[in-house]
This record gives structure tokens, sequence and C-alpha cells, in this order.
């Protein structure tokens, strides 16, 4: 078991009932891609792709953000946390499809794409268990 599973089971649940551990494949989704984009970008500056890197910036803005805000259940919201998962949802798709029009030439675009790609559909599977 991890730390952050068990730090997940350790917190008390938020003000709508939401479980911790539902969130977790989420929060971790919103981590990697967080991760991935922001190395993206970086690279992606070197390389001359304005468009690539900023919607990389994005995406790991929104993710980070998303994710600390599913970590505090004392402050949760369910209209709140919906439409930053939503958020991600969209910034992810628009990330993925930039960096996948790069990722025959650029492994790190192929990675945040794949990354992109599994935060939306993390984030799809959180919102449907929020329903």
């Amino acid at each position: 078991m991890s730390m952050m599973t068990d730090m997940m089971k350790s917190m008390p649940a938020g003000t709508t009932g939401m479980d911790m551990t539902a969130m977790q494949p989420c929060i971790e989704a919103c981590s990697a891609a967080a991760m991935a984009a922001t190395m993206c970008a970086d690279a992606d500056a070197g390389e001359n792709m304005a468009r690539c890197a900023s919607l990389c910036t994005s995406t790991a803005d929104v993710a980070t953000t998303t994710m600390r805000m599913m970590m505090r259940p004392a402050g949760y919201d369910m209209a709140a946390v919906s439409a930053m998962v939503q958020a991600c949802v969209a910034v992810g798709e628009a990330c993925a499809a930039e960096c996948e029009m790069h990722a025959s030439m650029s492994e790190h675009c192929r990675i945040c794409a794949q990354a992109c790609r599994a935060m939306v559909e993390a984030c799809r599977s959180m919102m449907s268990s929020m329903a």
C-alpha cells in the first residue's frame, strides 16, 4: 500500500461525503499529467513550439490546481470540484490533440499526450462516480 493510499484513507469525508479513495486515481492522473506537461513545455520552448508549450503549461496549471482542491476534503464543494474536473477534461483534450500532432517526431510530446489522455479518462470516470 502506498503512502498516498494510506493518506487518502485517513482523511475525513468532505461535506458531500465524497470518498477520498474514489478520487485517488484522478488525483494521481492529474499529478502525472502535470509533470509530463511541465517537462513537455520546457522541451517545446527549446524547439520553438510556442502553441504546444502554452497548452502544456495551461494543462499543468489546471491539473495541479484540480489535484490540490481534491486533496482538501474539509473545503470540498461539489460544484467547484466538478467545474475544475471538467476544466481538466477540456484542457487535457486540447493538450493531447496538440501533442499528438508532434508525437511521431517528439517523444516528450508522445508521452505528454498519453498522460493527458489518461487524465481525461480518470476525470471522466470520477465525474460519473460523483453524479
